[in-house]
């Protein structure tokens, strides 16, 4: 190449490229939009300060020691801890969601490439001849074979297509956007995973907390069933009191298969949600001591800041707004610019010398003149993908908004319930210990006793269920606010 002509192609290639790449977009300016819609003529209602359900819920501090996001620490169960912990590894789901999230990120990478040129490289050698006829015999032909010299060629070749119109960077900021949804729904599996893991764990607790109680309860109707039929047998009791206890001794048993199909179904939902076998996962039983954490306040603006599902939500209206101007470009024409530089040479010795070397530039432009309306629908497309984004966004929030003020007035009313559940069930021991006393006094028949025993099973039994309510009510109302006690961005967890 002369380096006179290349020395005046240089500014004009890096004046072409520095307008490239920095091409104005044809995207609508974004802006997040208003949560909530504003009506017809009207400025958009602002978000509230605090929620109805719980107008005192002021920010609070999670207990000392606790790390920000490792929310499942406040119920100070080990056990919890370490099956948490498997989430982000082995949970088949949120191993999809961050398989996702990387190919999401690997399409980034490939629309960036497109900023910029393309270069390729080809080498070869030819040998060619041609087969000529001779005449040997009036009867016979000879055939001989003619060769050419062998020819080398090398040659490097450049192409480029310069974004002149802001399509490839807003697909590019496109990409950027679902890759940025992509981190928010990995973030958002997880935190759904953990918080149904451990709303099911809780609840096997409470259901081994039960069956203690049902164990107690077999054993007391066993006993009831052996003074019954001592009774009888000195003429003290009537048969009527020794069927009565033996319905409820056999009742009582079949509650006990029952909670124990409650506790298999629940350790099996545990073991998938942890990335385990159900046929080789098994928990321990263990002593219950329920603890009930204290979740910190959030107002209504820091939910949108906190829940991963609104954050993907809201980057999904922004890749649809790059859409818009993707599809505008459309209307304008494409370049392109091509180079080349090779050599051929009938000798390798000469195949890279000036004599034997050639080089072109070129460039190309494309424009649809007549195509009846089909970019102009393209982009009345992409303008109905963004209003429904948009829709979905607002959708979000507002379920967002409802699941807080659904959890709080459940946490509400389960704190509120627990001291009149507790003295119930202290009420009804004490009445269930007099109607025994009497009965082995014989001032009392048996019917007496066990519908005294039957009201205070129940009565424990509700206070149990009702510290397992508590339990997953702040589970719930965790994960409804983004399960983090911070405001960080949304960045995907690492196993």
């Amino acid at each position: 190449m002369n380096p006179d002509t290349t020395g005046r192609l240089r500014p004009a290639l890096a004046s072409t490229l520095a307008l490239a790449l920095g091409a104005c977009s044809l995207s609508p300016h974004y802006r997040v939009p208003t949560p909530i819609p504003a009506a017809p003529g009207q400025p958009a209602p602002a978000l509230p300060d605090t929620f109805k359900a719980a107008p005192g819920w002021v920010p609070a501090t999670p207990a000392d020691g606790v790390p920000k996001g490792e929310w499942w620490r406040l119920f100070a169960d080990p056990a919890l801890d370490a099956l948490e912990a498997k989430v982000v590894v082995t949970n088949q789901n949120v191993a999809a969601a961050r398989a996702a999230y990387l190919q999401a990120r690997a399409v980034v990478a490939e629309d960036r490439a497109a900023l910029f040129p393309t270069v390729g490289a080809t080498a070869g050698v030819t040998r060619s001849g041609t087969l000529a006829s001779r005449g040997t015999t009036t009867a016979t032909t000879a055939t001989t074979a003619t060769a050419t010299p062998t020819t080398y060629t090398a040659q490097l070749n450049a192409s480029w297509a310069p974004d002149l119109w802001g399509k490839l960077g807003d697909t590019v900021r496109q990409a950027k956007a679902n890759a940025q949804a992509s981190a928010a729904d990995l973030a958002n599996a997880t935190l759904s995973a953990r918080a149904e893991l451990a709303s099911d764990y809780l609840q096997l607790r409470g259901v081994d907390a039960q069956i203690a109680l049902q164990a107690d309860t077999v054993a007391g109707y066993a006993r009831s069933l052996t003074i019954a039929r001592n009774k009888l047998a000195v003429g003290t009791a009537a048969p009527a009191d020794v069927d009565t206890a033996e319905s409820q001794l056999d009742s009582a048993r079949a509650s006990a298969r029952d909670l124990d199909r409650q506790r298999a179904t629940l350790e099996d939902a545990v073991a998938v949600l942890a990335g385990e076998n159900p046929s080789t996962f098994h928990i321990a039983r263990a002593d219950w001591a329920p603890t009930m954490p204290e979740v910190p306040g959030v107002v209504p603006a820091q939910v949108l800041q906190r829940r991963p599902d609104v954050a993907a939500a809201e980057r999904g209206v922004a890749a649809a707004n790059y859409s818009i101007g993707i599809q505008r470009s459309a209307f304008f024409p494409s370049v392109s610019l091509g180079a080349n530089l090779g050599s051929t040479s009938a000798t390798l010795g000469q195949l890279f010398a000036a004599s034997t070397s050639f080089w072109s530039l070129g460039a190309s432009a494309a424009e649809t003149l007549l195509d009846f309306g089909a970019r102009s629908a393209r982009v009345r497309q992409a303008r109905a993908q963004y209003n429904a984004a948009v829709a979905t966004y607002r959708q979000t929030v507002l379920a967002a908004f409802q699941q807080v003020e659904d959890n709080l007035a459940t946490v509400s009313a389960a704190r509120a319930s627990h001291a009149d559940l507790s003295a119930a069930a202290n009420a009804a021991g004490r009445n269930e210990l007099v109607a025994r006393n009497e009965f082995q006094a014989g001032t009392v028949d048996y019917t007496t006793v066990a519908t005294e025993k039957a009201i205070a099973n129940a009565a424990r039994q509700n206070l149990v269920a009702n510290e397992v309510d508590r339990q997953t009510a702040a589970v719930s109302l965790i994960a409804a606010i983004g399960g983090q006690w911070d405001d960080a961005p949304i960045t995907p967890p690492t196993p």
